[in-house]
């Protein structure tokens, strides 16, 4: 293959594959500790897009061993690849 196609192969694989990891709605974070218990019981944390991945850094930093679930807010359901996240 010349080097161009393959060059152009790359490019247009890099762009479908960054397409797939970016989020798009409207999202709440839940933190949960080790027992299953709501941190923060009084704060609801929302994000919108990908900035779900600035939420989660912030709720990680404060509980270092929480469990965090990503609901959508338009479906209700859990996001399939970024819920359940755990905070190491």
């Amino acid at each position: 293959m010349p080097q161009s196609l393959t060059l152009a192969a790359l490019l247009i694989g890099s762009a479908l594959l960054s397409g797939c990891l970016t989020m798009s709605g409207n999202y709440e974070i839940q933190p949960y500790d080790q027992t299953g218990k709501r941190l923060d019981p009084n704060i609801v944390w929302y994000a919108e897009g990908r900035h779900v991945y600035t939420v989660r850094n912030a709720l990680c930093m404060s509980h270092p061993d929480a469990t965090l679930i990503t609901i959508d807010l338009e479906t209700g359901e859990q996001h399939p690849s970024e819920s359940p996240h755990r905070c190491r």
